[in-house]
């Protein structure tokens, strides 16, 4: 990728790393976590790195948690994160983000007092006095945020916060100088970057992330973020990054059922009615993705969060053309932003090193061992990397033909096809550590005991429920349907409904419950428009979806709510689109038995039957331990809902003790 020369400073890339909540923000040992996982990135090639975001003040707190940079104090706190990029060879701005609304304590604020749908707390209506003061608070921050040593600050302008709350009559119901047209309610975002430039001095990076498409009512056209570019850049902004959609909007943005690179429209908009550089963002994971951006001019830089989560020599590797030895993230949120909403620190499933690297450690070993490790899956998987590349002489065995245990019925499922991509990788990572694979092979115990250390990794079976008539043909395994061994009918159940039962709802409603991973196709299914007169880029009201071929009844034993252990950011996305297929969800279920008819249960207290042709079993796993071994580890060690994050950290952390 090319250099960009922006006059402040050479990019050695057009690789920039987003921003992204890790939860460190406001821990007593963030700072020091935070300069290594960022200096990691640094080294890895990323040019300019944005930091988690900071109020600027009490008000504009995230959570009841102080992650706030407006002190002397944060200034001096702060100086160990940029110097330790500048170390590395990067560059890092500071993000100025203030809640607004959708500050999760009570003392929140708002151009106007309209409660966000996705946050308990109402907020206080800002007095004209409050404003001003806000937009002295973001010049302020800036001025210590360069006496810290940061090369920059992104003023957070999108995703719904304060900022973007201003913009929109959505949020804005002002008649002063602050609200009603579109000059008036435009005039905070430009003010704050106008007195932050002031403050800052000319040869300071200023980002200033945009909403380039709100996917809310009542939020901006086309036309009006254009306008707002321009005055942006009128007021002293060095960049335009770019955002997609506010949080509370209902249509996916990151989330997997999202096509790589499926907004790049937005910042070849922006770029007709701006002259800053503009980055483009969401769902680019790949380099050739964001090859295809830069050279059809679709932007000028490329913003990479949870990609260089995943991988943080992404940018040094792509431009090595090393694409086989990219991490590619998944998209599946489990570890970064799910963790971050429940008060975890954000890590990595497919690199559980990511958020631990002052506690994870790949030392080399100080003894050479034969470590065998059984189990092709997750956790074998990360172990035998881990451990190959600290110098021990590995054999992975794994019984199928195949690699990746649970992952190659994962990358079945609509729109988890990005699960294929891990397995490449370790295999290829593998390859390069000089791990000997013995596929199709279960090892025999005294093959097993010429090994130092052997690691069990075999992972889970299907749990099989004590139900009279389990054993009658219409009855089949989750395994068994998505491994292709087993086909459904048109009319299914399906005993269970952790992840794996909405996984397999899914598979089941393919030809009408997913767009095809095809930005156009993508935008219809969820009436996204790219007319640039529209309010929130949302689409006019189509007809209704197509029927499904499939009728399809989920059913539990518990009176928990649906999808109650779904992800926090990706679970409402399944929600949806079995609620759009008129899935049918059945809790408080006693099973009763199975016959020619189909399912017999009894729901409160009432038999009722399941007419179904076919009967799937998602009801959990047990433990598969076909060998004996000195460690334990992933499925082998806990069965449950299938948990590739647990076994990976599992995998990673014995490879690092061996």
């Amino acid at each position: 990728m090319r250099e960009l020369d922006l006059g402040f400073a050479r990019l050695r890339n057009r690789i920039v790393m987003g921003s992204m909540h890790t939860g460190f923000e406001s821990r007593p040992d963030g700072v020091e976590r935070l300069a290594a996982f960022y200096a990691e990135r640094a080294r890895g090639g990323a040019s300019l790195i944005v930091s988690g975001g900071y109020s600027p003040s009490e008000a504009g707190n995230l959570g009841p948690h102080r992650a706030q940079f407006s002190t002397p104090e944060d200034r001096d706190r702060h100086r160990p994160i940029p110097a330790a990029v500048h170390a590395a060879g990067g560059l890092i701005a500071l993000q100025l983000l203030h809640s607004g609304r959708y500050g999760f304590h009570e003392n929140i604020v708002a151009p106007s007092a309209i409660k966000s749908p996705i946050n308990p707390h109402a907020p206080r209506e800002l007095t004209a006095p409050e404003i001003e003061q806000t937009i002295d608070d973001f010049a302020r921050a800036a001025a210590l945020a360069r006496e810290a040593g940061y090369d920059g600050v992104e003023i957070m302008g999108s995703e719904g916060y304060l900022i973007t709350q201003f913009l929109a009559t959505r949020t804005n119901r002002r008649s002063d100088q602050w609200g009603g047209p579109l000059e008036h309610r435009m005039r905070f975002a430009t003010e704050i970057v106008r007195r932050v430039r002031a403050a800052a001095g000319g040869d300071f990076i200023l980002v200033y992330r945009i909403s380039a498409l709100d996917l809310v009512e009542g939020g901006l056209s086309g036309e009006e973020i254009g306008a707002l570019a321009h005055a942006v850049e009128a007021a002293g902004a060095t960049l335009l990054n770019t955002g997609i959609g506010w949080h509370e909007a209902r249509i996916p943005t990151i989330a997997q059922a999202v096509p790589r690179g499926a907004f790049a429209w937005t910042t070849r908009r922006l770029k007709q009615a701006t002259r800053l550089p503009v980055i483009a963002s969401n769902r680019i994971n790949a380099p050739e993705v964001a090859e295809e951006l830069l050279a059809h001019g679709d932007a000028d830089l490329v913003s990479l969060a949870r990609a260089l989560l995943a991988d943080p020599d992404f940018a040094r590797k792509a431009q090595a053309d090393d694409r086989a030895g990219i991490n590619i993230c998944i998209a599946c949120n489990q570890a970064c932003l799910d963790h971050y909403f429940i008060g975890q620190p954000a890590s990595c499933v497919v690199n559980p090193r990511a958020g631990r690297e002052t506690k994870l450690l790949y030392r080399a070993s100080a003894k050479k061992k034969r470590v065998a490790v059984v189990g092709g899956g997750p956790a074998g998987l990360s172990c035998a990397a881990v451990a190959a590349e600290r110098g021990h002489e590995v054999t992975l065995y794994e019984r199928a033909a195949e690699l990746g245990g649970q992952f190659n019925l994962a990358k079945r499922i609509p729109g988890k096809q990005e699960f294929g991509e891990s397995i490449a990788y370790f295999a290829e990572r593998l390859r390069r550590a000089g791990v000997e694979l013995r596929l199709g092979q279960a090892p025999a115990a005294a093959v097993l005991r010429a090994h130092d250390e052997v690691v069990v990794a075999t992972g889970v079976e299907p749990r099989r429920p004590a139900i009279d008539g389990i054993g009658h043909p219409k009855v089949v395994g989750y395994a068994d349907l998505l491994g292709r061994r087993a086909t459904a009918g048109g009319e299914v159940a399906i005993i269970g409904m952790g992840g794996i039962g909405f996984d397999v709802a899914l598979y089941l409603l393919e030809a009408d419950s997913r767009a095809p991973l095809d930005p156009a196709a993508f935008e219809q299914h969820w009436g996204i428009s790219e007319d640039p007169t529209l309010p929130g880029g949302l689409a006019a009201a189509t007809a209704a979806a197509p029927k499904p071929r499939r009728r399809v009844t989920m059913l539990k034993r518990s009176l928990t709510p649906f999808g109650q252990t779904l992800g926090r950011t990706t679970g409402w996305v399944h929600r949806v689109e079995l609620a759009r297929n008129g899935v049918r969800m059945l809790k408080g279920v006693e099973y009763r038995r199975v016959d020619d008819a189909g399912l017999h249960v009894v729901v409160d207290g009432k038999p009722l039957l399941v007419p179904a042709d076919t009967i799937v079993v998602c009801a959990g796993q047990v433990s598969r331990r076909e060998v004996d071994g000195t460690h334990l580890i992933g499925g082998a060690r806990e069965a449950g809902e299938l948990d590739a994050k647990r076994a990976m950290l599992e995998g990673a952390e014995l490879g690092s003790r061996l």
